[in-house]
C-alpha cells in the first residue's frame, strides 16, 4: 500500500487531509478519475485512464472537468493550511502525463470566503431529487456568476422562454441519442443500482427518482426509487451553462475549477445542484448549443440549481487507490 509522504512543508497527515479533500470533487457517474503523485516539492494531479468512460466521454473532456474540480478542492485545502498553491497546468515534460503540478508559492492567510468554500466541500452533493418550487433570487444568481468569473470561465444563465425551450430540446435530443448507444447505457448501468461495498458510482440513495413523461426536463435514469404521487420535479429550476472561453484541455481544466467553485458557492447559499450533461456529451449537440450561445463560448456542462431536501454522500475510493507510487508511471 502506498503511503502519503510529507510535501510542500506539510506533514504526511496534513497532505493526506489535502488529498481526501481533493477526492470529494464531482465526476461523471462518480467515477473519481484522478490520481496524485506526492513528492517533497510538489503534488502532481494525473488522470486515471482506468476510470475513462469511453462511450459517454470519448474525448476525456468530462474527465478533465472532474480533475479540474479536484484541483480546485486541493487548492482550497492547501490554503486552509496556510499554503499558497502555485499551480502549473499541463506541465509537459516536467511531469509526463500530469494535468497539473501544485507547488508551494509561500504562505497565505485564509480569508472568510475561502473558509466558507472549504467548509462546503464535504457538504456538497449532486442532488437528483425534485427541487422545491422556490426561486433562486438575483443576489444568489450574481454570486454564482461571479464564482465562475473568478476562475476565468463564464456562467450563462438561461433567462428567456426561448432559450429555455431551445436548451430543453438539446437535452432531449442528446438524451435520445445516448439511449440508443449501447456503450453509453452499459457505462451507466455499471455505475448505478445496488452495488454492495462499492467505493464509486451512484447508489440508489443518491439516484433521485425515476424519470416520468410529464417531466419538463429530460433526466437520466440512475435506477432510483419510484416517485410518490405529487412529487414531480419542479417546474422552473434555475438552469445555467458553464462555459470556457476556449477549447482544449486547458479550457476544460479551468472550467472544472470554475464548476467546483460554482457548486461550492451554491452549497454555501443553501442551494442544491445536479447535472444535465447530455447536450455537452454528444458532440453534434454540443456544437449546436455553442452556436445557440453565440459561437464564442465553449459549453462545458449544464447545471440545474434550486432548493431541495438533503441527500446522503456518495461513496469514495480509498486514498491508497489514488496514489501514484514513487516508481510507477501514472498512466497505467
Amino acid at each position: 500500500m502506498a503511503e502519503v509522504t510529507a510535501a510542500l512543508g506539510l506533514g504526511h497527515e496534513q497532505i493526506e487531509q489535502v488529498l481526501r479533500t481533493a477526492s470529494l470533487a464531482p465526476s461523471v457517474h462518480n467515477t473519481q478519475p484522478w490520481r496524485f503523485r506526492v513528492r517533497p516539492d510538489r503534488i502532481e494531479l494525473h488522470p486515471d485512464p482506468e476510470r475513462r468512460l469511453a462511450a459517454t466521454d470519448p474525448d476525456d473532456r468530462e474527465l478533465r472537468l472532474s480533475c479540474g474540480a479536484a484541483l480546485f478542492n486541493l487548492r482550497l485545502a492547501l490554503q486552509g493550511l496556510g499554503v499558497r498553491p502555485l499551480v502549473s497546468m499541463l506541465p509537459g515534460q516536467d511531469a509526463p502525463g500530469a494535468l497539473a503540478i501544485i507547488r508551494r508559492g509561500g504562505t497565505i492567510k485564509n480569508d472568510q470566503e475561502n473558509r466558507a468554500l472549504l467548509d462546503a466541500v464535504p457538504r456538497r452533493r449532486t442532488n437528483r431529487r425534485p427541487f422545491l418550487e422556490a426561486a433562486v433570487d438575483p443576489g444568489q444568481r450574481h454570486a454564482l456568476v461571479r464564482a465562475a468569473e473568478l476562475e476565468r470561465s463564464w456562467l450563462h444563465v438561461i433567462t428567456t422562454p426561448e432559450e429555455r425551450s431551445r436548451l430543453r430540446k438539446f437535452v432531449q435530443q442528446a438524451h435520445q441519442i445516448q439511449l440508443s448507444d449501447e456503450g453509453v447505457q452499459a457505462e451507466l448501468a455499471a455505475f448505478t443500482g445496488h452495488r454492495p461495498d462499492a467505493v464509486d458510482g451512484i447508489p440508489p440513495t443518491s439516484a433521485g427518482t425515476r424519470p416520468e413523461p410529464q417531466d419538463e426536463w429530460t433526466f437520466r435514469d440512475f435506477q432510483g426509487g419510484e416517485r410518490h404521487p405529487g412529487k414531480d420535479y419542479e417546474s422552473d429550476p434555475l438552469v445555467v451553462v458553464l462555459c470556457s472561453h476556449y477549447e482544449g484541455s486547458l479550457g476544460e481544466l479551468q472550467a472544472g475549477q470554475a464548476m467546483q467553485r460554482v457548486l461550492l458557492t451554491a452549497t454555501t447559499l443553501g442551494l442544491s445542484a445536479s447535472f444535465l450533461s447530455q447536450p455537452v456529451e454528444v458532440r453534434a449537440v454540443r456544437e449546436d448549443l455553442r452556436r445557440a450561445l453565440g459561437g464564442l463560448l465553449v459549453p462545458q456542462t449544464v447545471l440545474r440549481l434550486g432548493f431541495s431536501t438533503p441527500v446522503p454522500p456518495t461513496p469514495r475510493r480509498p486514498l491508497s487507490e489514488l496514489l501514484v507510487k514513487p516508481n510507477e508511471h501514472a498512466e497505467r
